[in-house]
């Protein structure tokens, strides 16, 4: 152990020596994180929408301000034909056209069925199905508010006994107009999105001070030819891996800490887990990430060889196939199995259940044993690579 406390002490001055490391493992993540977390934002507002009301009537007007005042459109021009809508469309000054045909007043006035239509920009399928369904939901209110109306107008009617000629609503619609559905969120009850891939960004950061940095730095002392004076002492390789991994370890829980407080203040992302709870999994996720660092550093020679290395054939796939960005459930079956492999998709659970969920260990522990099994497969290869470079 003393062997091993002189080796963490040895890699803390060599950090500090080189004074462009610093600010890229402390102030860099910091950066990330704010650009990360405001751009990483899916919420869809003020869609700009081009109008095409060929009814130009009281109820139309209506429907038009249901949509301007929803907070979800903005009326950006209109036209009088649909002809001229597509200009909008290509050009990009408008992702929604909302068209009211002619007669849209008399048909709401009267009991024939009246639509409307919604085109939007198919090119960005996120805010295309967005902008809909935010169209479906308004469209859907208006029509429940005149269904309520008449109802309650031909029930008046009937109590008054005015009502001479048969009733036009079937007395199973009345029936129907009793359920009401009353949707509630758990955990992210405005569903925001920033707060589904702000605490991904933490897994991010961390893999790319954990992972990459520390394959450079042993590569770098291959270039140098330190690490060949270095086999010649007394120092077991497992020391001289650990000593190396440990510095990297603890500036991998200062930036959680760093982040976890930017994330809770700055963009107000509840924590309602425990901290211990997510150091002890940061600890298990940090095994990961580091044995893969010097995993990567035993195949390589160079430092830029490890910072290809690591970024294409690791943190890539690992982004792309964890379930941070893109849902594992809409994956091809193939890649769903791969992906059991990835130690980011444990962590991301961890992430969502510790700061939305308030999860515990109880909750926790198969991501543990993942994240412990993985993270000790790994380390134990590098660790027999490592030895034989050394050898």
């Amino acid at each position: 152990m003393h062997a091993l406390l002189h080796v963490i002490i040895k890699e803390f001055l060599q950090l500090r020596q080189d004074k462009k490391m610093i600010p890229v493992m402390i102030v860099g993540p910091l950066v990330q994180l704010l650009a990360l977390g405001y751009a990483a934002n899916m919420d869809v507002s003020d869609i700009p929408m081009v109008l095409v009301d060929q009814d130009r009537s009281s109820e139309s007007r209506n429907l038009v301000q249901r949509f301007t005042g929803s907070g979800s459109f903005e009326v950006v021009g209109a036209e009088d034909t649909v002809d001229r809508i597509e200009p909008w469309l290509v050009e990009g000054r408008a992702q929604i056209a909302l068209v009211i045909g002619s007669g849209y007043g008399e048909a709401v006035a009267g009991d024939i069925r009246a639509r409307v239509q919604v085109i939007a920009d198919g090119t960005d399928s996120n805010s295309a199905v967005v902008g809909l369904g935010y169209a479906s939901r308004i469209v859907a209110g208006v029509s429940r508010e005149l269904f309520r109306t008449r109802l309650e107008r031909e029930s008046l009617r009937r109590a008054r006994g005015t009502l001479d000629e048969p009733s036009l609503w079937p007395a199973a619609a009345t029936a129907i107009g009793r359920i009401e559905l009353v949707p509630r969120v758990w955990y992210n009850p405005d569903l925001k999105s920033r707060w589904f891939y702000v605490p991904a960004v933490l897994a991010l950061v961390l893999m790319l001070v954990t992972m990459m940095l520390p394959s450079m730095a042993v590569v770098r002392e291959k270039e140098i030819g330190t690490l060949e004076q270095i086999s010649v002492t007394p120092l077991r390789p497992w020391q001289l891996i650990v000593g190396k991994l440990v510095p990297y370890a603890v500036i991998g829980l200062l930036d959680m800490l760093l982040i976890v407080a930017l994330a809770r203040w700055i963009f107000g992302v509840p924590l309602r887990g425990s901290l211990l709870v997510l150091t002890f999994f940061t600890l298990l996720y940090l095994l990961n990430t580091l044995s893969l660092g010097v995993l990567v550093s035993t195949a390589v020679n160079t430092q830029q060889q490890a910072m290809m290395f690591t970024a294409f054939v690791f943190m890539v796939p690992m982004i792309y196939l964890s379930g941070l960005v893109f849902p594992i459930e809409n994956m091809p079956r193939l890649f769903q199995i791969g992906s059991y492999a990835i130690p980011v998709r444990y962590y991301g659970h961890v992430l969502r259940g510790v700061f939305l969920k308030g999860s515990g260990i109880d909750v926790l522990w198969p991501e543990a044993l993942a994240l412990f099994g993985i993270g000790a497969t790994v380390l134990t290869l590098a660790s027999l690579r490592f030895r034989k470079s050394l050898d």
